[in-house]
């Protein structure tokens, strides 16, 4: 009997989540982004809000929560009832946890809607850093192990550990810089002060296409066609890259059916030729994983970043 009673209230519950998920959105929808605006996750974000806004014909509101986990924070106090989401990028969300605590379990508290984008870092070297190639760059650290300095923009950041991958990967001894975020960063690579830096690919392409810089290898598998001569990380040193993304998450409690209706409206989204061109403009690829797929992903990229968050002893600023 007591079987059968929450059997009968398991269903009765999924029954009210249908008929939720068909009538969603019956009011706006508010898209947490945890950075400043003008970013590349704030311009992802409010591309993909702004079409689903055109779908649903309700507002969707891009609200900007910047500063360490502060949005996480919010998200996860939220009603899981799928108006309240968050996109973010995947090194922050799945190294976090590693670097310092935090008032949240990623894997426990927040459920993967849908991987929007697949993105790439790319390394640049300054104009006068005299470095011509990956190739050359690996032969001068051989050379001169820890004399050569990169830039990132803080301990911990995604700059910094990619570049760990690399170190780890090529066999050699590179020396970490860090700055308070990426433009003082970049800049102390344009003006020589730091030879080298690693960042997205959306904010190297102007450096690179004015002249300033020179991008000599690109996170990934794939070349970067706006990018010529940067060669793939994962050709040189196949399975040892993680590929970085963009995604959209709930609270874990929201009820599937209204995450599916979620996931098959932003894939929609992605789709469209527009919004698709848009982001390869951006330097990013348009994704679409969703559901138990996406948050395989997320699993994955947590465990490995913790193993190497660990085996190296990093830390957060």
């Amino acid at each position: 009997m007591i079987r059968l009673k929450v059997a009968l209230a398991a269903f009765i519950w999924f029954c009210a989540a249908a008929v939720q998920a068909q009538d969603y959105p019956a009011r706006p929808v508010h898209l947490i982004v945890p950075f400043p605006p003008g970013g590349p996750l704030d311009i992802s974000g409010r591309l993909i809000a702004q079409n689903l806004q055109e779908l649903w014909k309700q507002p969707v509101i891009v609200e900007n929560k910047p500063g360490g986990t502060t949005g996480t924070d919010y998200l996860v106090k939220s009603a899981a009832d799928g108006y309240t989401l968050m996109i973010i990028s995947s090194t922050p969300l799945v190294t976090l946890p590693h670097l310092q605590r935090v008032a949240y379990d990623v894997m426990k508290d927040l459920t993967g809607v849908t991987q929007t984008t697949l993105l790439t870092y790319a390394l640049v070297v300054g104009r006068d850093s005299g470095i011509q190639s990956l190739q050359d760059l690996i032969e001068r650290a051989r050379r001169a192990p820890g004399q050569l300095n990169y830039a990132s923009a803080g301990n911990g950041s995604g700059q910094h550990l990619y570049m760990e991958l690399l170190k780890a990967a090529a066999g050699i001894d590179l020396t970490h810089v860090p700055y308070k975020g990426a433009a003082p960063a970049l800049q102390a690579v344009l003006s020589g002060e730091v030879p080298m830096m690693l960042d997205v690919t959306v904010a190297a392409l102007p450096l690179v296409r004015s002249g300033a810089a020179r991008a000599i290898m690109v996170t990934g598998s794939t070349p970067v066609d706006q990018l010529p001569g940067a060669v793939p990380f994962d050709r040189l040193y196949p399975g040892l890259g993680i590929p970085g993304w963009h995604g959209i998450f709930a609270p874990a409690a929201t009820p599937r059916p209204v995450l599916e209706r979620l996931a098959h409206d932003i894939q929609q989204v992605l789709q469209t030729s527009a919004v698709a061109e848009r982001f390869r403009e951006l330097g990013v690829e348009p994704s679409g994983v969703s559901g138990d797929a996406f948050n395989a992903i997320v699993r994955r990229d947590y465990d490995r970043w913790g193993e190497i968050i660990r085996r190296n002893a990093l830390r957060a600023d």
